[in-house]
């Protein structure tokens, strides 16, 4: 047979295949977990800063860095030395002898956990429910109230630092003194009689605080300090007069309209009298 001269030549064509794509590393994944991390991380900081107060953010400081407080003349143990123990609140801060020498003084001693001395937390415990059964008293929390519904509407009580603030005011129609002038309503001489009755409670001593409404700038004179100053006096007056011990006397104020009491100072609402109850070692002054 005769070979063929003008076939195509034959070509093989040997394709390398690799199986699995390639391996790239996963260096990139480690990357992004730590980004991820770091983000989660900063966004947590920013909610905390945002979400908590300057005393909680102190605790959170403090309790990433604790620190324990070492007493000069302390063991640290419990053991032969007669030390106390370092992680016991109720050894260091108790026995007196955190200050800086081996026989410290009274006054350089440490006085407890609270840093007061145990009669006077005592006696502050005492004088907080007496100034509570005296709010209660005023208001009926427990009951019926001393003061009449008429009454009971032109006054609210608060509690604060300074003690319990009975806040007498005006209502729209309702004075408590006769306009522009000093001259006490019924009502106010009731409330000012059972005053006197709750607060022959305690011996706290008492203030008298006077307010106003703003008055209109075209007066030529304005008696907005002389009127809240002689109101308060004549609460005073009236106080003394229901049965209240002039001594318990330790302050009376005028504030004129400088403190109103609600947005619109030329409101009635701002016509009021602050009748407080002291806590033992305020003496009354200014606020």
């Amino acid at each position: 047979m005769a070979r063929q001269t003008n076939a195509a030549p034959v070509i093989i064509k040997r394709k390398k295949v690799v199986a699995g794509g390639g391996h790239h590393g996963g260096a990139w994944k480690v990357a992004y977990a730590d980004f991820v991390t770091a983000m989660m991380a900063f966004f947590m900081l920013m909610w905390l800063l945002n979400a908590t107060t300057e005393k909680q953010r102190k605790g959170i400081a403090d309790y990433f860095s604790p620190t324990i407080p070492l007493s000069r003349i302390s063991g640290g143990g419990d053991g032969n030395f007669g030390g106390d123990s370092v992680f016991s609140e109720e050894q260091i801060a108790q026995n007196g002898t955190g200050a800086s020498s081996v026989r410290p003084t009274k006054e350089r001693q440490a006085v407890g956990q609270t840093g007061a001395d145990p009669k006077d937390e005592a006696a502050a415990k005492l004088e907080a429910e007496a100034m509570a059964k005296v709010e209660e008293r005023l208001m009926g929390l427990g009951g019926e109230s001393m003061v009449s519904v008429e009454a009971q509407r032109h006054i609210v009580t608060r509690v604060t630092d300074e003690g319990i603030i009975v806040e007498v005011f005006d209502l729209e129609g309702e004075p408590l003194f006769t306009p522009g002038d000093e001259e006490p309503s019924p009502v106010l001489v009731e409330i000012a009689g059972v005053l006197s009755e709750v607060f022959g409670l305690v011996k706290n001593g008492v203030a008298v605080d006077g307010y106003i409404r703003a008055l209109p700038e075209v007066l030529r004179k304005n008696p907005a300090w002389e009127l809240s100053t002689a109101r308060a006096m004549r609460m005073r007056e009236v106080l003394e007069t229901a049965g209240l011990a002039p001594e318990r006397i330790q302050r009376v104020t005028g504030h004129a309209d400088r403190e109103p009491a609600v947005q619109n100072p030329m409101a009635v609402r701002n016509n009021r009298l602050e009748i407080v109850l002291l806590r033992s070692g305020k003496s009354g002054g200014a606020r």
